[in-house]
């Protein structure tokens, strides 16, 4: 494979298996390309990607604000109450003095979380209207750094682990927020983790050629 120019790397697609090097070939709509070495799957187009990842992109954020807006968790031990949100958590560290962890906790189960969601939309929006060229490569790479902050789903499991030991100690009630919480968390993963950058990156070349 001979690399003339700048250009060409756009087109290289490198293996997350097993590294083998490969060259994009346009493929039909609805079909994903094969690694010619270990077969695990390259790329996939679907011209609907927009479409259901704005839509995908939209409902997680909806769940997130509903996640922020009522108490996850409600304990009750013998007589005395006290409820869970995402924002009391980074919040009680600020009372405590610990202010330093206090903004690390902020920025990703709170800030990270709604950036890249909100970037996501507008991500998929761009491509959905056909607009926005120089700005949707600009998202992109913000995305790619950002993406790996966000510890919403950590925070979930953390949750999960320390209502397990409080079973035997304490009534546990679920808030609203907490089953909104876990949605927004599978499709978040599902967003982050099944849709590829690549594939996006990939979509977005066809639609601004």
């Amino acid at each position: 494979m001979i690399i003339k120019n700048e250009n060409d790397l756009d087109k290289i697609i490198i293996c997350h298996k097993c590294f083998s090097i490969h060259q994009e070939t346009p493929i039909k709509d609805g079909t994903k390309a094969l690694c010619s070495h270990c077969g695990a799957v390259l790329y996939r187009y679907d011209s609907k990607l927009a479409k259901n990842g704005l839509a995908l992109s939209i409902t997680a954020l909806i769940f997130l604000i509903i996640a922020n807006m009522f108490p996850i968790v409600m304990i009750d031990i013998l007589g005395n109450e006290g409820y869970i949100t995402l924002s009391k958590t980074f919040l009680i560290l600020f009372d405590s003095g610990f202010f330093i962890v206090g903004f690390i906790v902020m920025f990703l189960i709170f800030v990270f979380p709604f950036m890249i969601t909100f970037l996501y939309i507008l991500i998929f929006a761009l491509l959905y209207f056909k607009i926005g060229k120089n700005l949707s490569k600009d998202i992109l790479v913000l995305i790619s750094h950002l993406e790996p902050w966000s510890m919403a789903e950590i925070f979930l499991v953390s949750i999960l682990v320390a209502l397990v030991k409080l079973i035997g100690y304490a009534q546990i009630h679920m808030g609203v927020s907490f089953w909104a919480l876990i949605i927004y968390v599978l499709l978040d993963i599902y967003i982050t983790r099944t849709i590829k950058l690549s594939e996006i990156w990939m979509l977005r070349n066809r639609i601004y050629k």
